[in-house]
């Protein structure tokens, strides 16, 4: 049986397509064994037929950097039956069987994130220069595209969250400075603020200066934030802006402050910052975490909220960790 090229389809129905994807990320995963996988190949010519195909795929890119190593790895790292994981799964379903052009022509999908002009990794932090002299922090799983033109500077936000510190242009005509999210755009005037793409919102922090928003269904709705404030807004509307705390932008020299937080706030920012899943018991959600935490070690602060707290850490796997109520003795 000849196997088809990557970019092409083949003919099995999606609900194998499906499983077969998987199979490989559990096995990649080290969740079941190759006798299991073996069991379900022989079930059905189908099955076979699938994973022929995705070792096929599989062998033409291997030591190749692409967006399918970089969909396996998330997923592998992904707790299993978590919403990431699925996505990642349904996001390989679809380039292993469905053909790589049709898919990366839907820009809803992550092909765009991770083929950005500039990205960071789970965990990672970076610095970058733009050709203006502009400064851009990139936080935990970020990613950027620049679009510098004769008209225009744009950062297009495609996911994460960034700090941007504005040069002035030396050009003769200054080009304006634009970032853009998902949900419209911003325009800073002489500035150092904080943009984060969120699932349905963007979130603006300003530092210095101010920056005009302008959402992109919001007919010709704009609004200026001045310095020391937080807003948030969406392809329509803008919220009521709130006063930033001190600690706010902590990310940008590699900390995590917390004032009073809820414990289950905090591991939900904690979370962003390493892989897997990372949740606590309902009846602990409500205790209260203060300190300055280094994020280059996302262990040694679960580590420290055990000594601090009464809770107790339950590693189930390296990926997976849950927080419980201390046991009395």
């Amino acid at each position: 049986m000849s196997s088809a090229p990557p970019g092409a389809a083949i003919d099995v129905s999606p609900q194998v397509a499906r499983r077969a994807v998987e199979w490989l990320v559990a096995l990649q995963s080290g969740d079941v064994s190759r006798e299991a996988l073996q069991a379900w190949l022989t079930q059905h010519p189908d099955h076979a037929r699938a994973w022929q195909r995705i070792e096929s795929v599989n062998h033409k890119l291997r030591g190749v950097a692409s967006p399918l190593a970089t969909a396996l790895a998330h997923a592998t790292l992904t707790a299993p039956r978590s919403n990431k994981r699925r996505a990642a799964i349904k996001t390989l379903a679809a380039f292993f069987f469905v053909g790589a052009t049709a898919y990366m022509a839907e820009e809803h999908l992550p092909w765009r994130a991770w083929s950005a002009d500039e990205r960071t990794a789970l965990g990672e932090r970076r610095i970058i220069v733009l050709v203006d002299g502009t400064e851009l922090v990139l936080n935990t799983d970020t990613a950027v595209n620049v679009r510098f033109t004769e008209q225009e500077r744009r950062v297009i936000l495609l996911g994460g969250e960034i700090m941007v510190t504005t040069a002035k242009d030396a050009q003769e005509l200054p080009r304006p400075f634009v970032v853009q999210t998902a949900q419209g755009e911003l325009q800073p005037v002489g500035t150092r603020f904080v943009v984060r793409q969120q699932t349905d919102l963007s979130r603006l922090d300003v530092f210095e200066g101010a920056v005009e928003i302008r959402p992109k269904d919001g007919a010709g709705l704009k609004r200026v934030i001045p310095a020391g404030q937080r807003v948030q807004f969406t392809h329509d509307g803008i919220s009521d802006p709130v006063a930033l705390k001190s600690d706010d932008g902590a990310w940008t020299e590699g900390m995590i402050v917390a004032s009073g937080m809820r414990l289950q706030e905090f591991l939900a920012e904690l979370s962003r910052y390493r892989r897997g899943r990372l949740t606590c018991d309902p009846a602990i959600a409500d205790l209260r975490v203060s300190g300055s935490y280094p994020l280059s070690d996302t262990d040694l602060i679960l580590t420290a909220l055990g000594s601090t707290l009464p809770v107790e850490i339950h590693f189930m796997t390296r990926y997976w960790v849950t927080i419980r109520p201390a046991q009395s003795v």
